[in-house]
């Protein structure tokens, strides 16, 4: 069984005026995200929307001192880009979409995902959205460490950093085993 996690496809992260966005690489994956997204949902698997949550001010989270203020409770920000917003409405309401709010970067992390992936026999996690190299990683490594299979896809994810963007990439097949897919 297989399940596909969208990771932190908000304003914040793809929006040109976004607080932390990745700007066209973000905007340029919008068309295959919201139609791998829609696949999945369609068929019925398990699609997690793994979505960053931060609070205003927030003294204690350590990313404070690496970047600015973004996915901010309660704001535009937060919310899903583009057509993925689109995609959840029609959705939402369907018992096998799932909503996350993560506090870190892996959306295991302070979470019940491996709790809800587990109770469905899921075994098979597939990957989208951003930041490749930090959000996506993360999540990645989590899910080769928890013994999950790993299915990236490649044209539904992306960094504002296109050297880590390419690193994480490469990382994702050559350490965790990944499989990658256009």
């Amino acid at each position: 069984m297989r399940a596909l996690i969208s990771i932190d496809y908000t304003n914040d992260f793809v929006a040109t005026d976004g607080a932390l966005t990745t700007g066209s690489a973000g905007q340029a994956i919008e068309k295959p995200l919201a139609e791998v997204t829609k696949m999945f949902t369609e068929n019925e698997d398990f699609v997690v929307y793994a979505i960053d949550r931060h609070e205003q001010n927030d003294p204690y989270h350590p990313e404070n001192g690496l970047f600015p203020p973004h996915n901010i409770a309660g704001t535009t920000g937060r919310n899903l880009y583009g057509e993925l917003a689109e995609v959840y409405e029609e959705s939402r309401e369907k018992a096998t979409v799932y909503w996350i709010d993560k506090r870190h970067y892996s959306a295991f992390s302070g979470t019940d995902l491996d709790i809800r992936l587990r109770e469905r026999g899921i075994t098979e996690v597939h990957l989208v959205g951003v930041c490749t190299d930090i959000c996506v990683l993360h999540t990645a490594v989590d899910a080769y460490n928890l013994g999950y299979k790993i299915v990236i896809h490649k044209n539904a994810v992306a960094s504002f950093d296109p050297v880590g963007h390419e690193w994480a990439l490469n990382h994702f097949k050559q350490t965790l085993g990944a499989e990658i897919i256009e």
